[in-house]
């Protein structure tokens, strides 16, 4: 018994000396593809950090910078101003040709909404169907916001999938904006049986919203229609 133990160790270290020798071979054979795949690796790697840290960092700095100015005359109302700048600072459409999303992703949200105020909608539809927030409030206020803007182009079909889809994004208290516009929309459509069922989810889940305390006189209209 003894004698066959030691014949299966030795067995064992030879089967493992083999695989070893083997590798060696199959290293040494390709030691220049598997050194030079290394190194290109690597210089990927580095170029990678490089960008990351000395490009792509400062640049989203510059740009979130940039925004301050273009940011306060949106909040002010001087949409035109914020889109476009006056020549000292830039407006979202400069900031957005230099730095892209960089400062932020919010930015398609402001610009998109300052060519809507601006009536520009085909620009407004463009740049809010950029906006991919994960905020779900802002999420909801762009697709309102593109359904604004259909409105504008009198799209109403297109309009409503969008109010629609704002009032599915917010399940809150907003949501009851968006199903005013979607019954308002409805009855442009005049679907006035479809405009009662949004004035009905107001009335049923959000009476304690703005518009849900006047929103009798919606069903009232659309009931006598």
């Amino acid at each position: 018994m003894a004698n066959k133990k030691i014949d299966q160790d030795a067995l064992r270290q030879e089967n493992i000396e083999s695989t070893v020798t083997k590798a060696e071979r199959i290293y040494n054979d390709n030691k220049k593809s598997i050194w030079t795949a290394a190194g290109v690796a690597a210089v990927i790697i580095l170029a990678v950090i490089g960008y990351s840290e000395f490009i792509a960092k400062p640049k989203a700095a510059e740009a979130m910078a940039q925004m301050f100015p273009a940011e306060n005359s949106f909040a002010e109302g001087e949409f035109d101003l914020a889109l476009n700048g006056d020549g000292n600072t830039l407006g979202f459409n400069d900031i957005i040709d230099q730095y892209g999303a960089r400062g932020g992703k919010d930015i398609y949200f402001y610009a998109g909404v300052c060519n809507l105020r601006l009536e520009q909608y085909d620009e407004a539809i463009a740049m809010l169907k950029k906006y991919k927030g994960k905020d779900n409030v802002l999420a909801a206020r762009a697709e309102s916001c593109i359904g604004d803007a259909y409105t504008g182009l009198e799209n109403y079909e297109e309009a409503l999938k969008h109010f629609l889809k704002a009032a599915a994004k917010a399940d809150n208290v907003y949501a009851a904006t968006y199903y005013l516009r979607a019954g308002i929309t409805c009855e442009e459509l005049e679907r006035k049986d479809e405009a009662l069922k949004y004035y009905r989810i107001i009335k049923d889940k959000y009476s304690d919203s703005i518009e849900g305390y006047e929103i009798d006189k919606y069903i009232t209209r659309a009931e006598a229609e």
